[in-house]
């Protein structure tokens, strides 16, 4: 018999769901950051030895993008397992099967041991941490959202955007002190290890903090939101919003990985400048980060979600202009690109789901969201390194650019259509 998703409900407060939404949002983010930073780090040494370094970190980019690949196979088939076993046990199946291939990544044994079937391998088991990460999509900005105090939504929507910063901080930080307190040679043969299997511990937190979050009753729920809604229907008349709203936040998920990965492979392949200072840039520009997003929620209820996206664009253009300094001042570039992160990521996902009809709005978020981290995050760190090496850190520039033209055509766009809708309505 089918699990419903109102089984087990229980009363908490606000204060509970917001602490287990940043508790849930912060393991995720932890578990990507820690691939993203060993692609840059471990993984061109450990997986493709036999090639030069840029072409290493080239194939280990490439690897990267597959887990986005997953994540739209993996919300399709979420949905038929969730019809039979509710949303927690999705969610639950889900964490499983993410938390066991993060730990298998972490046991791989590398290229010298059993050549080919290495790379090979971590390609497949990336793949398996995509199909994770896109079933466990569970609609918490809507929840949020929907529970928040009018006028306060911005605010609310900006509540799982501190995972981001957080889980990255955190990933930096472990980094951090293994690279810097083992050898090379410990660290590329075991030191690295440790932080995936740190992944599947938090992991087990993770779990128990969805589960919570998906078996309570709060605020003013509406189930209505958190129902899926059939593909065909919801493709006929939500599909130009889909995919709009899919190149919305695409300035922010591009800045993702060119303030984060980008900067640790250019400095390790194509600078003089050292590694271990570009991460603790990095977590002092994490900690910016999660102030920034902080107050990209603040800005959003005093003035709108969409003004807030004008000017983040704005300062990604301008980050966009001081490329040059990751090669001759790092600390200023990661510091205020980071900082700039938090800013547009903080409402790059409250912003999409206002844009479906009530019905569609779960199912039109999830894909809309998946797509958005195929175009603009999958392939930024290959997209980005590639530039800089072949033509220096202005391409990559120009590279970041394209994304932001293309988030201020979508919000044009989608402006000009709800406007539409507007006028018909009245």
């Amino acid at each position: 018999m089918a699990t419903t998703d109102t089984n087990f409900q229980q009363s908490v407060t606000i204060d509970d769901v917001i602490t287990t939404v940043v508790m849930a949002r912060v393991t995720d983010f932890f578990g990507f950051f820690v691939y993203a930073i060993a692609s840059a780090l471990v993984f061109p040494a450990v997986f493709f030895p036999h090639l030069d370094p840029v072409a290493g970190t080239l194939w280990s980019f490439a690897l990267f993008s597959l887990a986005f690949l997953a994540r739209p196979i993996a919300s399709l088939m979420g949905r038929s397992i969730q019809t039979k076993i509710g949303r927690p046990g999705k969610i639950t199946l889900a964490l499983m099967v993410l938390g066991v291939s993060t730990v298998a990544i972490g046991l791989l044994p590398g290229y010298d041991q059993i050549g080919i079937l290495a790379p090979i391998s971590l390609a497949a088991l990336r793949f398996v941490q995509g199909l994770g990460l896109g079933g466990a999509w569970d609609g918490i900005t809507l929840q949020l959202k929907n529970a928040a105090p009018k006028g306060r939504e911005g605010i609310y929507g900006m509540v799982p955007q501190l995972g981001g910063p957080i889980g990255f901080c955190v990933a930096a930080a472990l980094f951090y002190v293994l690279s810097g307190f083992l050898t090379e040679e410990e660290f590329l043969g075991y030191g690295w290890r440790f932080a995936f299997f740190a992944v599947m511990a938090v992991n087990v937190v993770a779990l128990f903090a969805r589960l919570r979050l998906l078996t309570t009753n709060f605020g003013n729920s509406d189930e209505t939101l958190l129902k899926s809604a059939p593909l065909p229907k919801l493709l006929r008349s939500e599909g130009d919003t889909i995919v709009l709203s899919a190149l919305l936040p695409l300035a922010s998920y591009a800045l993702f990985h060119m303030v984060t990965v980008f900067p640790l492979s250019y400095t390790l392949l194509l600078s003089d400048n050292s590694v271990t200072d570009i991460l603790l840039f990095e977590l002092l520009g994490g900690t910016l980060a999660i102030g920034a997003v902080m107050l990209s929620g603040v800005l959003a209820d005093r003035f709108s979600r969409r003004v807030v996206t004008w000017v983040s664009c704005g300062l990604v253009v301008l980050l966009s202009f001081s490329i040059g300094m990751l090669e001759t001042s790092p600390a200023l570039y990661i510091i205020f690109g980071l900082a700039v992160l938090g800013f547009s990521y903080g409402q790059s996902s409250a912003i999409v789901p206002d844009r479906f009809a009530p019905e569609f709005r779960y199912s039109g978020s999830a894909l809309a969201t998946n797509l958005s981290w195929i175009l603009g995050a999958a392939f930024a760190p290959l997209v980005g390194l590639f530039l800089a090496w072949a033509f220096g850190l202005w391409a990559a520039a120009l590279y970041l650019l394209s994304a932001v033209v293309v988030t201020m055509v979508a919000l044009y766009l989608l402006q000009q259509k709800l406007d539409r809708k507007w006028a018909k309505n009245k």
